[in-house]
């Protein structure tokens, strides 16, 4: 059973009780239009409120990555089968270059895009924009200003993260540079993660993503900035500062209540390198179709998008494990493969192995994760930790 209410109606049979009423979503970010946009491709009608007053909001321009490695299938086809509108714009990424703590670089190659760059917020060109208007060209009323305070019947929820279990702070930027993508792995510049340089269009994207150390954001953001600038010739024009959280899960369950949970409300996000457009959107359509044809959407998730999160979440435990030339050793062994977006493949493979050390990886995760301060970058309270813990 997908779950039950107080009173015993499970979502199918609520669905079945309300084929006149809308389904509201809480949140208009690529998990609730996504879902929205399935809905209303079956004939539904659909509610999205979204509490802030644009799409992407919280983005403000930000540039991130489309990642490209998890299937085999290439991502923009993926999301053309699951009924998701492509029409973004987008840099296919094949070739970047990576740095370790001492300022040697390593090639990044691909025969696929290993990602697509695109940008977020809401912008003519934005990925969140086009997910917005796809679902009003089916229909879809989407409420700005407006928050999903009391659900009467089915809903979907999608707000976003609720906690931070990762931060990625630094600045958005003019640029004459040209396209394409650079990273820094070094504890001095990201602790436990990694800096990031991302060039699109004459827009730029710097920042330092770091898995503790959150009190010092200013002080890396310095060092990632001062590195950028020495190491790849980063040039910044107009910077404006701008923060962002990750919050990793893989949940018990994905429903409150009797409503499914989608993006990164649940959790569901890659916790290696924090790519997460692909699970939000995924999560999304699984929610969707969890109402429409009454499936249970703990299953429909766990098939689809657990194996890889669990691999990631082992992954992400060792890479915090490493430390700078433990980074340096894993850059020297993509550099040998001939194909990164293989290379990533394999680390992502739901092997035995994996599944068997989730668990342990996730404990050890939880336990680093303490930092409850709200003095951050875009804070808005969504670091206090004051909501339900889902680890498995």
């Amino acid at each position: 059973m997908i779950g039950v209410n107080e009173a015993g109606t499970g979502i199918g049979a609520m669905m079945s009780d309300n084929r006149n009423g809308a389904v509201e979503i809480a949140g208009a970010g690529p998990a609730g239009l996504a879902a929205a946009i399935t809905l209303a491709r079956a004939g539904r009608s659909v509610i999205v409120h979204e509490a802030r007053a644009e799409v992407g909001h919280r983005f403000k321009r930000d540039l991130q990555g489309l990642e490209n490695w998890s299937t085999q299938q290439d991502a923009l086809a993926v999301l053309q089968e699951l009924g998701i509108t492509t029409d973004f714009k987008r840099v296919p990424c094949r070739r970047g270059t990576a740095f370790d703590a001492w300022d040697s670089p390593y090639a990044i190659e691909s025969i696929e895009p290993l990602f697509y760059l695109v940008e977020r917020g809401s912008g003519p060109d934005t990925l969140d924009t086009a997910l917005l208007r796809q679902a009003r060209e089916l229909g879809v009323q989407v409420h700005f200003k407006s928050r999903l305070r009391h659900a009467r019947g089915p809903a979907i929820l999608a707000t976003g993260p609720k906690a931070a279990d990762a931060i990625a702070v630094g600045y958005h930027f003019d640029t004459s540079m040209p396209d394409g993508f650079w990273a820094i792995c070094d504890n001095n510049l990201a602790p436990k993660g990694y800096a990031y340089l991302l060039v699109m269009g004459g827009k730029g994207t710097v920042k330092s993503c770091m898995f503790t150390g959150f009190r010092d954001e200013a002080k890396y953001v310095e060092r990632t900035v001062s590195a950028f600038q020495r190491l790849a010739g980063m040039e910044m024009m107009n910077p404006q500062p701008h923060g962002g959280v990750g919050n990793f899960r893989i949940p018990v369950t994905a429903l409150s209540g009797v409503h499914p949970v989608a993006g990164e409300q649940a959790g569901f996000q890659d916790t290696l390198w924090g790519f997460g457009m692909r699970a939000a959107i995924t999560s999304g359509v699984l929610a969707a179709r969890s109402l429409l044809h009454g499936d249970d959407y703990n299953r429909l998730w766990r098939e689809s998008l657990e194996r890889p999160m669990a691999a990631a979440l082992v992954n992400r435990a060792f890479y915090g494990l490493l430390g700078n030339r433990g980074y340096r050793w894993c850059m020297r062994r993509q550099e040998n493969h001939l194909d990164a977006r293989e290379f990533l493949r394999r680390l992502y493979r739901p092997t035995l192995a994996r599944r068997l050390l989730a668990p342990l990886a996730g404990l050890h995760l939880r336990s680093q994760r303490r930092d409850i301060s709200c003095n951050h970058v875009d804070c808005g309270c969504i670091w206090c930790r004051h909501g339900r813990e889902w680890h498995t």
